[in-house]
């Protein structure tokens, strides 16, 4: 089980709420593809041979690329590494790049098989303190566009927590959804970065803060509305109609292997762990030099193990105490069942068996219950 990410760092512009590596300018627009299929090539042989059932293109904005800018990034892939011939393939899209044509072309001209579209909100004034380019009349159009283009295979992500958005415009961007008839939806509570905007505007009291009662109300109607309408809570922040659950996400959280390309992208093998230089111009570098600028970082048994219960925790698969014991040794094992008693006793966490997942009260506090589970 393995995938391949590539990031496209490229935005028209930074949403107040995003810290992942992102960049403005286009200065380095035209080059950049040809810098990605070089480290495509350096990089064939980080996984092994093992088949890829995954593409991801992310960023960033991939919806920027061209319908034969993302062709030729999956045709390289294809000709240096095993692909599954129904890998999953994810564009990430926003609303504003995806015309009528545009859609339809990628569908007919791609081998995009999955949409994954930042909506975060249908309002326009939650759409407004976030800072996104769209409104929310062109988040209706791209998802009735897309329906009609036949992709059946699609995901929208939604915000809660945001100080404009009540409970009643939370129900209504969750029945917006529903209605759609999209099989899944990935949903994350507003959280405020250092070094992000919108922390910046906070701390001078130009934006509105975040309420964590709030966002815990938004999170509990989020459970009870996706669970009345057949949706399978499968991982903290994701839901899905059966067979619609995100194939490359759940490489992640299983454990799988993935190599992710471009700045800031990070690949995992196992048993290290690394991620390339997040600088544009560091990393367009290698065109000229043919290295290209990453750290790498070798997992002791102790961060393997704590890599392996924060992932598993936050799924509706949960963590194993035989996968524990086979993997990690009796040592761990009894380390787990010694720290997760409390949380079970607190009816934080559920026990199936060797099987342990969180509860619905659980899975507010999912960080800190798996902190508490690890070694050091």
């Amino acid at each position: 089980m393995a995938g391949i990410y590539i990031h496209i760092p490229f935005c028209k512009q930074k949403c107040h709420y995003c810290n992942f590596y992102t960049v403005i300018s286009q200065k380095y627009r035209h080059d950049f593809i040809h810098v990605l299929l070089k480290e495509l090539e350096q990089r064939k042989d980080y996984l092994g041979g093992q088949p890829i059932n995954t593409i991801y293109l992310g960023g960033g904005t991939p919806s920027l690329l061209s319908v034969n800018e993302i062709v030729l990034l999956v045709d390289k892939i294809k000709s240096l590494f095993p692909v599954n011939e129904k890998a999953e393939i994810t564009l990430e899209a926003n609303p504003d790049d995806l015309t009528r044509e545009k859609i339809e072309s990628v569908k007919k001209n791609t081998p995009v098989n999955r949409l994954s579209i930042g909506v975060q909100s249908f309002h326009n004034e939650d759409l407004d303190y976030l800072n996104r380019v769209h409104d929310g009349a062109q988040a209706i159009k791209v998802i009735e566009n897309s329906l009609h283009a036949g992709f059946n295979n699609i995901t929208i992500d939604l915000i809660y927590g945001i100080p404009t958005l009540t409970e009643e415009k939370w129900l209504k961007n969750l029945a917006l959804f529903f209605a759609f008839g999209i099989p899944h939806l990935s949903s994350y509570a507003l959280t405020v970065e250092k070094k992000t905007v919108l922390h910046s505007l906070i701390a001078k009291n130009r934006m509105s803060a975040v309420d964590e009662e709030q966002t815990v109300r938004h999170f509990e109607l989020l459970l009870k509305e996706t669970n009345k309408h057949g949706f399978n809570h499968y991982e903290i922040s994701n839901f899905a109609r059966e067979g619609f659950y995100s194939k490359h996400n759940s490489i992640y959280w299983l454990g799988g292997h993935y190599l992710g390309v471009g700045p800031s992208a990070h690949s995992f093998n196992g048993s290290s762990r690394q991620w390339n230089v997040a600088n544009m111009k560091q990393y367009m570098a290698f065109e000229q030099t043919g290295t290209a600028i990453l750290e790498k970082e070798v997992l002791t048994k102790d961060q393997q193990f704590n890599e392996y219960v924060m992932t598993s925790l936050r799924t509706s698969w949960g963590c194993d105490t035989e996968h524990i014991e086979n993997v990690f040794g009796s040592n761990y094992t009894r380390h787990f069942k010694e720290h997760i008693t409390t949380f079970v006793n607190e009816s934080r966490v559920l026990k199936n068996g060797s099987v342990y997942t969180l509860t619905n009260a659980g899975k507010l506090f999912a960080d800190g219950i798996a902190a508490a589970l690890f070694r050091s």
